[in-house]
């Protein structure tokens, strides 16, 4: 029997959302009935192409939009109440940060906005800070960094006052194969830490690799949505891995499975990713802040 799943951080029914198009009443449905969970203290791909309705969905989510129909909750609280975001850090595809504040100025100032005890905020900036990586380059003005320390200090800003639940937009998105594995990483510590993680990305391998569940949306409808290794699995096929076999011993266990009604589709030498072959050979530069 499959484990009743957590109780939902994100809990979306019958949403819609209707964008007017010309004075005529003409309308474009960005998204179409889509009811969706979001389990708690879990990583969850939201994936589709673009034009599928997934920012629409986040900018509902965090109450940047008012849907046509349907409702949105988030840990039970309406979207569109100003309570529901109090629990939420963001991180957009493409952030603007004021590039003339250092690492450490930016944070603390989102820290203020979102209402971090003064007595407790220096703390808390320095925290988060040093826990995505960028402690060496915190002194630095934001327009000196490099993508992938914006993406790092984006998502600092987005833990500082440390939320219950995480939306991340593409936090990879021009972000070197390196730089990319060590957000993987935090993402999955965040993971540990019981938060909940929403994220999108086009980066197919690295949403299998995080990711507990995710959902799949083509204009604007839900397609898909399950649990990682049963949406990937084959379950009418197995692979086995055996030491490389003769042609002769090949041919008499292929002959052994056709006694018993099986059929060998396939012999494969196994292969690496490219992105873990890449990763295997590319050192790992210390944590010094200077890379993307």
């Amino acid at each position: 029997m499959t484990p009743p799943l957590p109780r939902p951080a994100i809990a979306i029914t019958g949403l819609t959302k209707d964008f007017a198009l010309n004075l005529r009443g003409v309308k474009l449905r960005a998204v179409d009935n889509l009811t969706l969970a979001v389990p708690e203290g879990q990583v969850f791909g939201l994936l589709g192409p673009n034009g599928s309705g997934k920012s629409t969905t986040i900018k509902i989510i965090l109450g940047l939009l008012e849907p046509t129909a349907g409702e949105c909750q988030v840990f039970g609280v309406p979207s569109g109440r100003v309570d529901s975001r109090l629990n939420v850090g963001y991180l957009p595809e493409a952030p603007y940060f004021y590039r003339y504040l250092s690492g450490t100025e930016l944070v603390r100032f989102y820290g203020r906005i979102c209402g971090v005890p003064k007595a407790r905020l220096a703390e808390r900036v320095r925290e988060v800070i040093d826990w995505v990586g960028l402690s060496a380059a915190a002194h630095r003005r934001v327009g000196t960094y490099s993508k992938g320390m914006l993406q790092r200090i984006g998502l600092a800003q987005a833990l500082v006052h440390d939320p219950r639940l995480i939306i991340l937009d593409e936090p990879t998105a021009g972000v070197d194969p390196v730089g990319s594995a060590e957000i993987s990483e935090l993402i999955l510590k965040l993971k540990t830490q019981g938060k909940t993680v929403l994220i999108t990305s086009h980066l197919l391998a690295q949403i299998e690799d995080i990711c507990d569940r995710v959902a799949i949306l083509d204009r604007g409808k839900l397609i898909l949505e399950g649990a990682v290794p049963d949406l990937v699995g084959r379950q009418d096929q197995q692979a086995l891995l055996v030491d490389a076999l003769p042609p002769a011993e090949l041919a008499e266990l292929q002959g052994w499975l056709a006694a018993r009604g099986h059929t060998l589709n396939a012999v494969e030498q196994p292969r690496t990713r490219l992105d873990q072959l890449f990763l295997s050979k590319v050192a790992r530069a210390p944590k010094d802040g200077g890379h993307s």
